[in-house]
């Protein structure tokens, strides 16, 4: 009876302490390379991406940086949802023809931006179509591909013009989550610890 009330006040504290966390902006990340395009390609070039998708304020902060591609840039954007995660190729879900701003014509280079996710700008005019033309519709379809494993950032150059370097995101957790869920993991083997010695 001991064990089963401190596995499920365990499981209680940690559901708590996730709820609250989806409020927060979750970030998603990315490690960008040849082989890991579709096809994929010998590239050397190297990269990677992190977007903050932020709920509460409606914001999707894109940061990202690149080096030893193999020919100047032309365009880079987020496609999505593909079929299955972590593979596959699909549409643009991002603004056309590319992230505003984007370095062209580099090889190596960095990117920060953020978007307002209530506006119809940030997104590509198909994925809005998709979504009822409904902004809040393709937010929610956004995130859910993200939270998927469902989308992927490439970058494309003239050598490339199907893309050079890409890679799927994964939503990566924050520090202080991370603490709390192994403190939490701590006391209850502790718990059990000091039960099986006494």
């Amino acid at each position: 009876m001991t064990r089963t009330l401190g596995f499920a006040l365990a499981a209680l504290a940690v559901s708590l302490l996730a709820a609250p966390a989806r409020a927060a902006p979750i970030r998603f990340a990315t490690t960008l390379s040849g082989p890991a395009e579709a096809p994929p390609n010998a590239s050397p070039g190297t990269g990677t991406a992190l977007v903050t998708f932020d709920i509460a304020t409606h914001t999707m902060r894109v940061q990202t940086t690149f080096s030893g591609l193999t020919a100047p840039t032309t365009v880079a954007h987020i496609h999505g949802p593909t079929a299955v995660p972590l593979t596959g190729a699909t549409g643009v879900m991002t603004t056309l023809p590319t992230f505003p701003g984007f370095p062209a014509g580099v090889t190596a280079g960095s990117y920060d931006q953020t978007f307002d996710m209530t506006l119809a700008s940030s997104y590509s005019p198909g994925f809005l179509a998709a979504n009822g033309g409904s902004t809040a519709a393709a937010e929610a379809a956004f995130l859910n591909a993200l939270l998927g494993k469902r989308t992927y950032l490439n970058v494309h150059t003239t050598a490339f013009p199907g893309g050079e370097i890409r890679g799927f995101f994964v939503e990566t957790p924050e520090p202080t989550s991370l603490l709390v869920f192994a403190g939490l993991v701590g006391a209850v083997g502790l718990a059990r610890f000091r039960r099986r010695t006494a």
